[in-house]
């Protein structure tokens, strides 16, 4: 009898025991899933900040940005009067020849000095149709060590280091581009009219600018500024940072 009864109270401990045993176990499970949420409460409310960013994704985010700005921008840029009418980006007559343009004035050949303005300004929409591959591979091949210094910089970091990085080589890259948009456009077939009366005048130097170097300085020029004001649109507005890459890099504070 006396075996039944201890046997009993064994039972009725671990009973006991196990039953205490669950409730701790809920208690904790409870406890951890209350701290989940508060956590992820509090992040989307601001009051904690979000999982720390590394380096390696500021850099990327820093470069998936100027994809996009580069995107956007050339398409801007190469609709029909995407440089003509922007007067951000216009391209105007050359300056070592503005004294050319002051007696061509004068002696009334205004028409074709805007038609000639006119050409310059289409020949940089016709290279912005095809410079975002170029643009976009300078970016790729960009080299960045500290992503957070330019992250934490002005507005327009990213796009100024761009600029101060690749230009050369984006500047040989998009020139044979630009020869042909002059081409097909006909810059010189508008420029040498201008260029023959003037050489008439008398006492006057001849003015002869390269002018596919000219129109490349000012599409990269123009592009670069295009991107810059995408920049500054990714840092300010939440609405423009459209992955998820850059809702984490930007949004980071």
């Amino acid at each position: 009898m006396k075996k039944v009864i201890l046997a009993g109270c064994v039972l009725f401990s671990l009973s006991l025991s196990s039953q205490t045993m669950m409730e701790k176990l809920k208690l904790k499970k409870d406890s951890i899933e209350k701290a989940a949420r508060e956590k992820a409460a509090a992040i989307v409310t601001g009051t904690v900040a979000p999982p720390p960013l590394t380096n390696e994704e500021v850099i990327k985010g820093l470069k998936e940005a100027l994809t996009l700005g580069t995107n956007n921008s050339s398409g801007m840029a190469s609709k029909l009067d995407g440089f003509y009418k922007n007067p951000k980006i216009y391209i105007p007559w050359p300056e070592e020849a503005k004294d050319m343009k002051v007696k061509l004035t004068k002696i009334g050949m205004t028409k074709k000095i805007t038609e000639f303005e006119t050409s310059l300004n289409r020949a940089a929409e016709e290279a912005a149709l095809k410079a975002a591959p170029v643009f976009i591979d300078a970016i790729t091949n960009m080299s960045l060590q500290d992503g957070f210094a330019i992250l934490k910089g002005v507005d327009t970091a990213a796009t100024n280091y761009l600029r101060k990085t690749t230009y050369s080589p984006l500047k040989d890259k998009f020139m044979p581009i630009v020869k042909e948009a002059v081409a097909k456009v006909k810059v010189t077939s508008y420029w040498l009219p201008l260029a023959t009366a003037y050489n008439k005048l008398p006492g006057v130097k001849k003015q002869n600018p390269n002018l596919d170097e000219y129109v490349t300085n000012k599409a990269i020029n123009g592009l670069m500024l295009l991107i810059a004001d995408e920049e500054i649109k990714i840092r300010k507005d939440p609405m423009a940072r459209v992955t998820d890459l850059l809702k984490k890099v930007f949004g980071f504070k």
